[in-house]
Formats: structure tokens, C-alpha cells, sequence
């Protein structure tokens, strides 16, 4: 494969990090640079690393993988947003500490490394169909290095545009930030069953 084509390749599995990202950004509009730093980190090398993981594990954690992993992202992005959207509905305290955190904090590294996995977890699928293709090791590092700044850029892109929307939301904001995570797990578990 060409570098193009595994840039391009790269920026396909972004897609579902940018919307995360988009919602994270509206619930938490006034996250400091320090903690999008740690956020767009967190995206990028776990969609780095799953590609990575899948190619070196090869065919056969790829047929594991593709059974589940769409259920997986939907229950943790549905649990994560419907506990988001029921606290905001409740009136919880969610005022942002001086660090840019949501006392609730949202984004501690608990619930980054688990929304990291949702929507990279399919990229072990992908790393194994590059396995099957026979891509050598330089190849993959390519591969790898365009996964993790491609991410990386859709996470920034992402929690800057939802920034925006967050600080017009007002409110609520963290109403519509769990409604895009419920949306999103919902959109990943509909592409892998229905077959149209």
C-alpha cells in the first residue's frame, strides 16, 4: 500500500473519536489546554495501539475481535452517556474546578481509557486485515504514526468545535454531550448488525 493510502486509512478510523471528542468538548466547554492535551493523548495512542496490536496479533484476534467489538463500544459509550445525560437531568453539581475538571470529572483517566477503547477497539480489526496483506513492519509504523496524529488532530478538532457549542448550550451542555455518546454507540452497533 502507498503512504496515501494508509493516510487515508488512518483518517477513516478517526471518525468516531471526532464525534466523542465533539461531545466532550460541549459538556466540558471551558477544559483547559493542559487536560485537552491529556485527552487528545489519550485517543490517539490507544488508536495507535490497537491498530498496532491487531496487525501484530494477526487473523485470528481479528475473527474474536469483529464479533464483539461493536457491542462492547455500544454498551460502555451508552452507559457513559446516559449516566452523563441523567446527572445533568438531576441537577448534580457539575461545576468546573479550577483545573477545567467537572467535579464529577468526566474526563479522569478511568473514563478516558475506557472511551479511548470504544472508539478504537475496531482498529484491532483493521490491523489484522493489514496483516493478511502482508504489510511489513515499516509499513505498519507508518501506518501507526499516521493512526496516532490523524487521531490526535480529530480529538483537537473535536473538543474545540464542541467547546463552542458547549459554551452556546449553556446548561445544558452535558445533556447533549451524553446525547451524542448514546448516539454514537448506537450508530457503531447499527453498522456492524444491519446489513442493508
Amino acid at each position: 500500500m502507498t503512504h496515501f493510502e494508509l493516510l487515508i486509512l488512518a483518517i477513516s478510523l478517526t471518525f468516531d473519536t471526532f464525534a466523542v471528542s465533539v461531545g466532550d468538548g460541549i459538556s466540558m466547554p471551558n477544559m483547559k489546554l493542559s487536560r485537552k492535551a491529556m485527552v487528545i493523548a489519550f485517543f490517539g495512542v490507544f488508536q495507535a495501539a490497537y491498530l498496532f496490536a491487531g496487525w501484530f496479533l494477526g487473523d485470528q484476534a481479528a475473527s474474536f475481535i469483529v464479533e464483539w467489538d461493536h457491542w462492547v463500544a455500544f454498551v460502555i459509550l451508552t452507559y457513559l452517556g446516559g449516566k452523563m445525560f441523567l446527572g445533568a437531568i438531576k441537577g448534580d453539581d457539575s461545576s468546573e474546578s479550577g483545573d477545567g475538571a467537572s467535579k464529577r470529572d468526566f474526563l479522569c483517566i478511568k473514563r478516558l481509557a475506557v472511551l479511548a477503547t470504544a472508539t478504537s477497539i475496531d482498529a484491532i480489526a483493521v490491523g489484522a486485515s493489514l496483516a493478511m496483506l502482508d504489510i511489513d513492519m515499516m509499513q505498519i509504523g507508518f501506518t501507526t504514526l499516521y493512526t496516532f496524529v490523524a487521531t490526535a488532530v480529530a480529538a483537537y478538532i473535536g473538543l474545540q468545535g464542541g467547546s463552542k457549542l458547549g459554551h452556546k448550550a449553556g446548561k445544558k451542555a452535558e445533556i447533549w454531550g451524553g446525547v451524542i455518546l448514546i448516539v454514537i454507540g448506537m450508530k457503531i452497533l447499527i453498522e456492524h448488525v444491519i446489513t442493508f
